[in-house]
C-alpha cells in the first residue's frame, strides 16, 4: 500500500510517500481502507519533535528517541472495513466506520488496522471527509467542556484560539450546550467564529491577549497564549481555567480552578460528534482536502500557525 511516512524527526519535507507492506488484522481488529484522514497539529508536533514546554523528553521516550517509532503518522480516519480479524463480531467488510487510533497512529495510508472498539459506525449522511475532520478537535472540546468543566445554559465561555481544529469545536460545542461564547482569533477569521456561534469576538491583532478584560465562568486556552496567572485574572469567582496545551509545569500543578492534561479518545465521544454532524448541528470546518502526496504540505501549513479548522487527506 501507499503511505505517507516520516522515518526521522525534522521539517515537513521529511514526510514522503512510500510503498509499505499491507497491515494484517489480528484477533479483535479490523482492516479499514482509509477514505479520509485528518492531518493535525499532533501529527506536526510528532514529526517535528516539538511539544509543549517540558514534555519533549517524555514524548521522545514514548514516540521514539532517535526517530519516530511509528513512521506512518495520523490518528484519525474514516473509511470502509476491508477485512476482519479472527473472533470479530459486529463488523463486516463493507461497513463504513470512523474513529481514532491513539498511539498506534497509521491513518496516513491506504489501509490501517483498528481495534474493533475504535471503529465507530459512520452515519450514511456524513461524508468521509467530514467524519475524519471532527474527532481530533471535537473529542478534546467535549472532554474539556463536559468533564473538566460544567458548561450549560447561561455559562459564559472565553475561547482563546477559536479558529483552529480544537477552537472551532470548542466554540460550537459550547454554544450547543447553551453557553454564551466569546471567541478570540485574528482578523481574517472573525466572521467564521461568529458564524460558528460566538456571540462576541475579539481580534487579538488589535486587542492582545494580555489586554483582555471581562470575567468568564470558563476560560479555554487552546493555543497556549495565557499564563496561569493571566488566565485566573479573567475568571469569575467560581470560574474554571482550561489549559488545553498547557506546559509540563502547568499540567502537574493544575488543580482546583486550573485544569490541564490530555484528553482521552473515547469512541462514545466520536459517536456523539458523528451524530451532531448527521443532524447538521456541527460544522466540520474543513480548510482543505488533498491526497497522500499533499501530507507534507499539510504539515507545512500547520507549522505556520495559521491553519483554520481541519486539513483532510483522501488516500
Amino acid at each position: 500500500m501507499r503511505a505517507a511516512v516520516a522515518r526521522r524527526y525534522g521539517p515537513p519535507e521529511v514526510v514522503h510517500v512510500d510503498d509499505v507492506p499491507d497491515p494484517v488484522p489480528r484477533p479483535g481488529e479490523v482492516l479499514v481502507r482509509v477514505r479520509a484522514a485528518a492531518v493535525t497539529v499532533a501529527d506536526a508536533r510528532i514529526r517535528g519533535s516539538r511539544f509543549p514546554a517540558g514534555f519533549r523528553l517524555l514524548a521522545r521516550l514514548g514516540l521514539g528517541l532517535r526517530r519516530p517509532r511509528r513512521p506512518i503518522l495520523g490518528g484519525v480516519y474514516s473509511g470502509v472495513v476491508e477485512a476482519v480479524g479472527p473472533d470479530v463480531t459486529g463488523l463486516s467488510p463493507g461497513d463504513e466506520v470512523a474513529g481514532m487510533t491513539g498511539g498506534r497512529m497509521g491513518t496516513h495510508a491506504e489501509l490501517v488496522v483498528v481495534p474493533t472498539e475504535r471503529a465507530v459506525p459512520k452515519p450514511g449522511g456524513v461524508s468521509h471527509e467530514d467524519a475524519a475532520a471532527v474527532p481530533f478537535g471535537g473529542t478534546t472540546a467535549l472532554h474539556y467542556l463536559t468533564r473538566r468543566a460544567t458548561v450549560t445554559d447561561g455559562t459564559t465561555v472565553l475561547v482563546v484560539g477559536a479558529s483552529g481544529a480544537v477552537g472551532t469545536s470548542v466554540v460550537q460545542l459550547a454554544r450547543h450546550l447553551g453557553a454564551t461564547v466569546t471567541g478570540v482569533t485574528s482578523t481574517p477569521n472573525l466572521d467564521l467564529v461568529r458564524r460558528l456561534g460566538a456571540q462576541h469576538v475579539v481580534d487579538y491583532t488589535t486587542t492582545p491577549v494580555a489586554e483582555l478584560t471581562g470575567r468568564y465562568d470558563v476560560v479555554v486556552d487552546v493555543v497556549g497564549a495565557l499564563s496561569t496567572r493571566a488566565g485566573r485574572r479573567l475568571l469569575t469567582d467560581d470560574g474554571v481555567l482550561l489549559l488545553v496545551t498547557g506546559t509540563f509545569g502547568q499540567t502537574i500543578t493544575s488543580f482546583g480552578r486550573v485544569r490541564s492534561g490530555p484528553a482521552p479518545e473515547k469512541p462514545e465521544d466520536v459517536a456523539e460528534l458523528l451524530r451532531l454532524l448527521a443532524d447538521g448541528e456541527l460544522d466540520p470546518v474543513v480548510e482543505s482536502v488533498g491526497g497522500l502526496d499533499d501530507v507534507a504540505a499539510a504539515h507545512a501549513r500547520i507549522d505556520t500557525g495559521r491553519k483554520v479548522g481541519n486539513i483532510v487527506v483522501t488516500p
